[in-house]
């Protein structure tokens, strides 16, 4: 049975990206202030299907929505 707790790490690799704590941190910086104003999952770093999974995750306050959250905290300040 998956666990319904997932961290950083399994959120970026849930999205395709690299999930390694140096690769995770690059993309924060380079992308940090990509979604003020705007709901992360509308942030234009996403690929459609990214944005999409991320937009359901927090919808329906599924197991990944805490991560997306703490996803969206660290871009979007």
């Amino acid at each position: 049975m998956e666990s319904p707790f997932h961290s950083l790490v399994d959120l970026f690799k849930q999205l395709g990206l690299p999930s390694e704590p140096a690769a995770i941190q690059a993309f924060i910086e380079s992308n940090r202030s990509a979604c003020v104003g705007c709901p992360v999952q509308d942030a234009p770093v996403w690929s459609a299907s990214q944005a999409a999974f991320l937009r359901d995750a927090i919808d329906a306050d599924a197991d990944w929505a805490i991560a997306a959250e703490s996803l969206a905290d660290l871009l979007c300040r």
